[in-house]
């Protein structure tokens, strides 16, 4: 168990992700962030800086592969294209991702920049 993030974090089985999705969480925000870090792999601070152009075109449709920027990656290394799973494609097209003035598609308080990490924690 991981605590004030030292040590091994738990591997959710089956039943446990279909609980979370169906009964702990509650919003479509919240939804489709979990459904993105689990269907992709990407790390918290990936999921929570992607721009809305990384996910969806300029018809609003979601992409076939979605954009992790080289920026925003755990090395900064290299900018990286992962496809979109049918499964993250339903939680994608059922979110409407609220006006952010910066276009994150999980935007902060306000509409200011990226959801912040220790903020989705504190409201969950």
């Amino acid at each position: 168990m991981k605590i004030d993030r030292h040590g091994k974090a738990k591997v959710l089985s089956t039943e446990e992700i279909q609980r979370l999705f169906t009964n702990g969480l509650v919003t479509p925000r919240d939804k489709t962030l979990c459904a993105v870090m689990l269907y992709t792999g990407c790390r918290v601070n990936e999921a929570v800086t992607l721009k809305v152009t990384d996910v969806y075109d300029k018809k609003v449709r979601v992409r076939s592969e979605l954009i992790i920027r080289k920026n925003n990656t755990k090395g900064k290394l290299a900018t990286r294209s992962i496809p979109v799973l049918d499964d993250l494609r339903r939680y994608l097209e059922a979110y409407t991702p609220k006006a952010s003035t910066d276009g994150y598609l999980f935007p902060g308080r306000w509409g200011r920049g990226h959801l912040h990490v220790d903020l989705w924690d504190d409201q969950n």
